[in-house]
């Protein structure tokens, strides 16, 4: 069958949306714990997203890197599943529409793959983006997994609450896409969520709560993170109890805690009129141990 000219394959013809939001995360760039992932996941089912369209993956995607998995059953090749990149839709209860961008990131063409989505995101009436991600970081899993924020837009990024970082990284798609959006007019947004250095190898919802939080603040789609939430608070206690029985990994989180409580707004003016100086990142614990402490924990619970 001929590649579509389009670069993707409707699966319905295209709904009348009002006014929806799209909520990116494509694979393969930073994502600690799989927060991101966790997330969307969670928005997906609370939307009933259902696709929309599947965008070309022989133009779009790499398959000896990424090849399809065989499904062999005594000697019988059933099927071969593709990866594919995915545009969904849905509805939130509260009525606001959804369309999630899913799959692996590109392996080429990422600008016509940028001019694609957002070709077709604007057809749909698309009023903004959030593309989501989470890296590790020097916090502890006692304190909420704050935010940080990125978009072409200084307009944008001077109206959110998250904080605004200065560094120079390798870009993944989703950056490119803020780019494309923002020059049609789309308000794009980035936002990534910290999450412990010694837990980026294991799931941490808590981190997800934050990202679906960040999300209902800019967009008003309000998403039902109870599950989220009550897998947070299980991992917090077994972090906790396995914490508590160390010495050393309790003194690390507890100087953690010291320098998130002190780049807190309220903590900034305490911690100087109390003489506290802040530890220099060498100063700070790699996690290592610990972190591989917890997957032993974990394991050993059948977690």
């Amino acid at each position: 069958m001929p590649a579509d000219p389009s670069g993707y394959r409707l699966h319905e013809p295209l709904p009348t949306l009002d006014g929806p939001v799209l909520v990116a995360m494509l694979t393969g760039w930073i994502d600690a714990s799989g927060a991101a992932a966790a997330a969307v996941s969670t928005l997906e089912q609370a939307i009933a997203a259902r696709p929309l369209a599947t965008f070309d993956g022989d133009l779009f995607i790499d398959y000896r890197a990424r090849r399809p998995t065989m499904e062999l059953r005594e000697g019988v090749n059933e099927r071969l599943v593709w990866p594919e990149i995915e545009l969904k839709v849905g509805r939130t209860p509260t009525g606001d529409d959804v369309l999630v961008l899913t799959g692996p990131e590109p392996d080429a063409a990422w600008r016509g793959f940028a001019t694609t989505v957002t070709d077709l995101a604007v057809e749909l009436g698309v009023r903004m983006v959030v593309v989501l991600g989470a890296y590790p970081f020097a916090t502890p899993h006692t304190r909420p997994s704050r935010l940080s924020s990125s978009s072409p837009s200084a307009d944008l990024i001077a109206s959110v609450p998250f904080l605004k970082n200065s560094v120079d990284v390798p870009a993944g798609m989703g950056a490119v896409l803020e780019h494309a959006f923002v020059a049609k007019g789309v308000p794009a947004l980035g936002i990534w969520a910290q999450v412990p250095h010694y837990l980026g190898t294991m799931s941490h919802p808590a981190a997800s709560v934050a990202l679906l939080d960040g999300v209902e603040r800019v967009t008003g789609a309000a998403i039902d993170r109870s599950a989220l939430a009550s897998e947070a608070e299980i991992q917090r206690l077994r972090v906790d109890q396995l914490i508590d029985a160390n010495a050393e990994h309790r003194a690390m989180v507890e100087q953690l805690e010291q320098v998130f409580d002190a780049s807190e707004p309220t903590g900034i003016a305490t911690a100087l009129d109390g003489g506290f100086q802040m530890p220099s990142a060498a100063d700070l614990p790699s996690g290592d141990d610990i972190a591989a402490e917890v997957e032993r924990y974990l394991r050993d619970q059948g977690d």
